[in-house]
C-alpha cells in the first residue's frame, strides 16, 4: 500500500540478481514496480544491485530476466590483470556526463563508494550519465526519462553522495 502513494522509490540492493529478482516477483512486488514505474511514470532509483535490476538482463550465476526498464545488461566486470580484484570494493572517481538530473551541482570528479563484481552494459550510451575506471570504464549511473541508477553507494559516499540522495528528492 505504501508503494500505491509513494511519489518517489528507491530500489536498494545488496545481493545476486537471480535471487533479488525472484524475491521481487514471489513477493508481488515486480507488477507494483511496474505500475509505479513505467504506468505512473513516477520516480525511481536504483542503487547497486537495485541499478543492476533495471537491465533486461543479467548473468550472475545464470540467465536471469531482469526489470528491463533500461535495455541492456549485466555481466561480471572483468579482470586483465590478477591484482585488480573482485568485488571491486572502495572509493573511485566518478566521471559525470552530464550536470543534470542526480548529479546537478556536483563537481563532474567526484569519488563515491563501490561494492561490486557486475557492471551493467548500456544498450545504448545515452542511458549511462557517469562513468568509472576500473581496469576499464564501467559504467557508475543510468538514467531514461523517469528511471535512475547508481552502481555505487550514494548512501554511504558522504556528503557527495547524500547531495545525489538529495537531487533525486527534488526531481
Amino acid at each position: 500500500s505504501e508503494i500505491s502513494v509513494a511519489d518517489r522509490l528507491i530500489l536498494p540492493g545488496v545481493g545476486a540478481f537471480p535471487a533479488a529478482m525472484r524475491r521481487l516477483n514471489d513477493l508481488g512486488f515486480t507488477d507494483m514496480l511496474h505500475e509505479h514505474t513505467l504506468i505512473k511514470q513516477k520516480l525511481t532509483l536504483g542503487i547497486c544491485l537495485g541499478m543492476q535490476l533495471l537491465a533486461d538482463r543479467g548473468t550472475e550465476f545464470s540467465e536471469c530476466d531482469g526489470l528491463g526498464w533500461i535495455p541492456g545488461h549485466v555481466r561480471p566486470i572483468p579482470r586483465p590483470t590478477p591484482e585488480l580484484r573482485l568485488p571491486h570494493i572502495g572509493w573511485n572517481e566518478v566521471n559525470i556526463k552530464e550536470q543534470s538530473g542526480l548529479f546537478a551541482d556536483i563537481d563532474g570528479d567526484t569519488s563515491y563508494y563501490f561494492v561490486h563484481s557486475f557492471q551493467f552494459i548500456a544498450s545504448n550510451s545515452d542511458y549511462v550519465t557517469a562513468t568509472t575506471c576500473y581496469g576499464s570504464s564501467v559504467t557508475a549511473a543510468v538514467a531514461r526519462e523517469n528511471i535512475y541508477g547508481t552502481q555505487f553507494h550514494p548512501e554511504k559516499s558522504q556528503r557527495v553522495g547524500l547531495s545525489v540522495l538529495d537531487n533525486f528528492a527534488r526531481l
